[in-house]
């Protein structure tokens, strides 16, 4: 079968031919359609993602859209290694897929499982969100963030202020549910003045793209102006900016703040793939929205590292 293949750590993978997989009790045998790629896929690929096999060859592609061998379209998650998403067929465990809703094309289902995964897991399995709570979500103008955005409003977020550089990007998502925005400039002073305005108002979760000197500022401002018997619970996402900081014990001793992370290990594999369902199952009475660019599988190798934007990019497999 046809599939992106990588035969090293820190490769490029590149289209070729690689073996199919058989049928194995409690495993489908899936037909795929559709594979986003997202950081995680291209960490994973790598072999420096904590989650890694480091097994080579293998199939890239952590998860997917396709049909079953009975016709049952699914969106499908982990599959056995060395048998990875981006490819025409993968076998994944029964328990790991998951029907798709009618009215959602594949290439969309595709590209929101992964960052909705990541918002609602964040959410409702680590902060244990409430309806009527305010959200601050810090990266808010990356795909990931946009949509958490969009997610916070949908399960009755009372707020959400969003953070980002991009001015353009920051004016669309006000536009489609934040009430509040923030540049991030410099994450300097000017942006900590603006945060504490708002943690003395009331903020109880905050989620965290970024990492980095954002952060840093935020948990400062936190500490310093959040609403006395309001905890704050600041939720570690992902690292865009810088993979450490700096924090002094302080911030922790003379605040609210407790600070968590989310993904992979620290929530349960099962309640983490259920995230992923749940936005999916979320995409039509939420009016979820993704910006996707669909690329022939056959160009995996061109276009693992090209530069699409804001864009999240779906592997699609004819």
């Amino acid at each position: 079968m046809k599939a992106a293949i990588v035969t090293g750590p820190n490769q490029i993978p590149v289209y070729g031919d690689f073996k199919e997989p058989t049928v194995q009790a409690g495993y489908e045998l899936i037909t795929v359609t559709a594979a986003a790629l997202s950081n995680l896929t291209k960490s994973r690929a790598s072999g420096e993602h904590y989650s890694s096999s480091g097994a080579f060859p293998l199939v890239v592609g952590v998860d997917g859209v396709g049909r079953t061998a009975g016709g049952r379209r699914v969106y499908f998650a982990l599959p056995l290694a060395p048998f990875g998403a981006m490819a025409e067929k993968v076998l994944v465990a029964a328990e790991n897929c998951f029907p798709v809703p009618e009215g959602v094309d594949d290439v969309t289902v595709a590209g929101i499982a992964n960052p909705g995964m990541s918002s609602m897991g964040a959410l409702m399995k680590r902060a244990a969100f409430k309806a009527g709570e305010t959200v601050l979500i810090n990266g808010a103008t990356g795909s990931a963030g946009q949509l958490a955005v969009q997610i916070a409003k949908y399960l009755g977020a009372e707020k959400v202020i969003a953070t980002g550089r991009d001015a353009a990007t920051l004016q669309k998502i006000k536009n489609e549910g934040a009430d509040v925005t923030i540049p991030l400039g410099d994450s300097g002073d000017s942006f900590e003045e603006a945060l504490k305005e708002q943690f003395s108002q009331g903020i109880d979760v905050v989620l965290d793209y970024l990492w980095g000197a954002s952060a840093e500022r935020m948990m400062a401002a936190g500490a310093k102006a959040g609403k006395e018997g309001v905890p704050i619970r600041f939720v570690q996402i992902g690292s865009m900016s810088a993979p450490t900081i700096t924090l002094p014990s302080a911030a922790l001793r003379s605040s609210s703040i407790t600070l968590m992370g989310s993904g992979i290990s620290s929530i349960p594999l099962k309640e983490l793939l259920s995230s992923a369902n749940d936005a999916i199952q979320a995409v039509i009475p939420g009016k979820l929205k993704i910006e996707t660019t669909a690329v022939p599988l056959a160009d995996v190798e061109k276009s693992w590292n090209a530069n699409f934007g804001k864009s999240r990019v779906v592997f699609v497999v004819k």
